[in-house]
């Protein structure tokens, strides 16, 4: 694609940064097949491609965003499919980044669309103010139907319980295997360290996520540092560039201080999301004098949890748990990290079934805050994705995501786990919730 860019303008290191990724579209098409919202909506502009002729329009012209050009960037769940398809190497998610900060620079809008976005900024990323939401949003449940259907969306979305809480029974070949647990010291050889990052979101609906991930990261035989504190992404996909500059740069300083005392073989993540948005700090700060070489330094020790012990031998499993797992790839994952294949062969090393599921590529519709902000769309992709798993007859739906959960979990639905929930329960782990033996309900029958 031909770009206009004046000197001047280039000197902006955003649009020197996005002048190349532009050059790089051959308006090929590819992006569309995969694309979401083209999918969906069938509309051009609502493509990559016909959102990266909007953003080369707005950038060369130096114009403020309008209304409708808005509504096409907001429709983007950056799911980043578009990445995976496209033969040209286009860098469409530092692109949709910049053109979101672009928007919240020049564009002013509804009041109502203000109160919102503002809203889950100022609540998410805190797991104390989000905890005291939540409570108020088990109160004020009942009368969803009198609210604005965006509140009501985000009404629908607030768990009820702990995420897991349904109920499946283990199949009746379940088995216990009679392997012993390793000792972490032994089967390391030594103490071996890493940092978990606990998340913000995650910490409040999913707590049993990251007690997992540790319980399993020290059979494997790691030592874990737990580091709190919001990544950012949640407020960088909302264009809040300030905000996520502040979050991002307190947790590289807290990351950097541990490992600078006493090093991390790898920074874990559990929620691919957050490991995807880590792994781009590198870029984020490139042009920060006191923080690019610490962010440098995060971005490369980071590593999702599937990833990191794919590289590693897990315990034996101490049962035979023969259950069929529909693999939910969460986008973060597919197409951000580009991991795939490794937590479905950590799911079958373990004794499940892994089910593929129909359209795996296409989003769920969570994307962060899109479910909140865009939930008619989300909420048709929400039930595209469903049907795609149903249609695999799969007991149980395992991803790597907190945000994919909570959209995909429902109380008279199939049950929903993260991957690790299922890896820890097969090598000596507790059951997951949702999951409880069937001998129980066979003897009460």
């Amino acid at each position: 694609m031909q770009t206009r860019f004046t000197a001047e303008q280039l000197r902006d290191p955003d649009i020197a940064a996005a002048e190349p990724i532009l050059r790089k579209c051959v308006h090929c098409g590819f992006c569309t097949a995969t694309c979401p919202t083209y999918v969906l909506l069938g509309d051009e502009l609502d493509s990559p491609r016909g959102r990266i002729y909007l953003i080369k329009d707005m950038l060369e012209h130096a114009r403020p965003a309008t209304a409708s050009v808005v509504q096409h960037i907001d429709r983007c769940l950056s799911c980043l499919a578009c990445m995976t398809t496209c033969p040209s190497g286009v860098h469409y998610q530092h692109l949709i980044d910049h053109a979101r900060v672009h928007v919240e620079r020049t564009y002013r809008r509804p009041f109502a669309d203000r109160f919102v976005r503002s809203l889950l900024a100022w609540v998410l990323p805190y797991p104390a103010r989000f905890r005291w939401a939540l409570g108020l949003a088990r109160l004020a449940r009942p009368f969803a139907a009198l609210l604005p259907a965006r509140l009501s969306a985000m009404l629908a979305l607030v768990p009820r319980t702990t995420v897991g809480a349904t109920s499946i029974a283990t199949p009746v070949g379940a088995t216990s295997v009679a392997t012993p647990r390793r000792d972490a010291s032994v089967a390391s050889g030594g103490a071996r360290r890493v940092a978990l990052l606990a998340g913000c979101v995650q910490t409040v609906v999913g707590p049993q996520i990251n007690a997992a991930t540790e319980r399993l990261l020290r059979r494997v035989g790691f030592d874990v540092q737990t580091i709190g504190g919001c990544c950012g992404s949640i407020v960088h996909h909302l264009g809040r560039e300030a905000q996520n500059g502040d979050l991002a740069a307190g947790l590289i300083e807290r990351l950097h201080a541990e490992h600078a005392r006493q090093p991390f073989d790898a920074i874990v993540v559990n929620a691919s999301g957050c490991g995807t948005h880590l792994k781009d700090y590198n870029f984020i700060f490139r042009n920060d004098s006191a923080l690019a070489r610490k962010a440098e330094v995060v971005s490369a020790l980071t590593r999702d949890i599937t990833e990191f012990l794919a590289a590693h031998e897990l315990p034996k499993p101490t049962i035979a748990p023969g259950l069929s797992v529909a693999y939910h790839s969460a986008c973060s994952m597919q197409h951000g990290q580009k991991i795939d294949r490794e937590p479905r062969e950590l799911l079958a090393r373990a004794g499940f079934t892994v089910a593929e599921i129909p359209e795996g590529h296409l989003c769920c519709g969570s994307a962060g805050t899109f479910n909140m902000l865009q939930p008619e769309i989300a909420a048709r992709l929400r039930e595209r994705k469903l049907a795609n798993i149903a249609r695999t007859g799969a007991q149980v739906i395992a991803t790597g995501n907190i945000g994919c959960i909570t959209q995909l979990g429902a109380p008279d639905g199939l049950p929903i786990v993260h991957t690790v929930e299922l890896l820890d329960w097969a090598t000596g782990g507790p059951t997951p919730a949702g999951v409880r033996d069937s001998s129980t309900s066979r003897l009460s029958s």
